[in-house]
């Protein structure tokens, strides 16, 4: 066991798979001797040199597109995107390419891509680069969506994800970077598949994901305060969307409250309220509940910033409210 933050656990995993297969590959943009925007990659230029550690042209398009090429001749390609919201601009190469192509190909080849994308609110980036992108990718069949909310996830995922055959969508929170956390190397805990009850309760279960897990945290010890007692889920992993704990834990507690980083509409915690209604009906005493964001775009203004996003006080008041 060691200590580090969930940058350091990033830079960590990236490093272990360089050392370990001279099939990996880093690409993105100004990744190389700057060490990332967000320094996820510091330290690996010098350490593994420009043909391993590769700084890329602003065009996510043609990078993305260049992985989905070496993965299918051979490499292990992992991308690094900026900002989540950049998925945007190659997200046919995402979706329509790199997902699809194993499927298309009856089974034979394999395209084992990473993409790292940072994303979220909470940092006052403005509402083109604030985004976490759950939403966008999780639909699609032929990947895998990966949403570390701790740095031991953080490591765990990235490790699992590059030595994965298949396309995996690493989603990284921006406001998580500097959490400090215990690292578990324990390959035992591979893969990383399930939902992880991060809370016990008795009362209601709060299901989140990223940085709200920390915020739904936060909410359950205000609760317990008054009397009670949330069981909180960390979602973990959004495809394969493993429901099964939460919906025993919904049989446990009668209550649901989703806690997301994404708008209503569309969001993931419709789909997994619908899991829990159609499996747990019999058990659930109150209407399940949806805190989320607004339906407008995130503002730049610090104080609007901080009322949009899913606060501890919101999430509260929400387990409160309930019929």
């Amino acid at each position: 066991m060691m200590s580090a933050t969930y940058r350091e656990a990033i830079v960590r995993a990236q490093r272990e798979a360089l050392a370990a297969d001279p099939r990996v590959i880093l690409m993105g943009e100004d990744i190389g001797a700057a060490g990332g925007p967000f320094k996820t990659t510091e330290g690996l230029f010098d350490e593994f040199g420009p043909s391993r550690v590769r700084d890329t042209p602003i065009s996510e398009t043609a990078f993305v597109g260049a992985a989905m090429g070496m993965a299918l001749t051979g490499y292990r390609p992992v991308i690094e995107l900026m900002f989540a919201d950049f998925m945007g601009v190659c997200f046919d190469q995402i979706v329509n390419s790199i997902a699809k192509h194993r499927f298309m190909c009856g089974g034979k080849v394999a395209v084992p891509v990473t993409i790292r994308a940072m994303g979220g609110g909470g940092v006052r980036f403005g509402a083109q680069h604030s985004q976490t992108g759950e939403t966008w990718v999780w639909q699609f069949p032929g990947l895998k969506v990966f949403c570390p909310s701790s740095p031991a996830d953080a490591y765990l995922m990235l490790r699992q994800a590059i030595d994965d055959p298949n396309p995996v969508v690493v989603l990284e929170h921006k406001a998580l970077m500097a959490v400090k956390g215990e690292l578990e190397a324990d390959p035992d805990r591979w893969p990383v598949q399930r939902p992880q009850v991060v809370r016990p309760g008795r009362d209601v279960t709060l299901v989140a994901s990223m940085a709200m897990v920390r915020r739904a945290l936060a909410a359950a010890d205000l609760l317990a305060a008054q009397g009670v007692e949330a069981e909180v889920i960390d979602l973990r992993v959004l495809r394969p969307l493993m429901a099964d704990p939460i919906i025993e834990s919904v049989a446990r507690t009668g209550s649901l409250v989703v806690v997301e980083e994404n708008h209503e509409s569309g969001g993931w915690g419709a789909e997994v309220i619908t899991r829990a209604l159609s499996s747990a009906f019999d058990y659930i005493d109150s209407p399940p509940v949806r805190v989320t964001l607004p339906d407008w775009p995130m503002p730049y203004s610090p104080p609007l910033e901080d009322a949009a996003l899913p606060s501890v006080q919101r999430i509260v008041d929400a387990v409160l409210a309930r019929n």
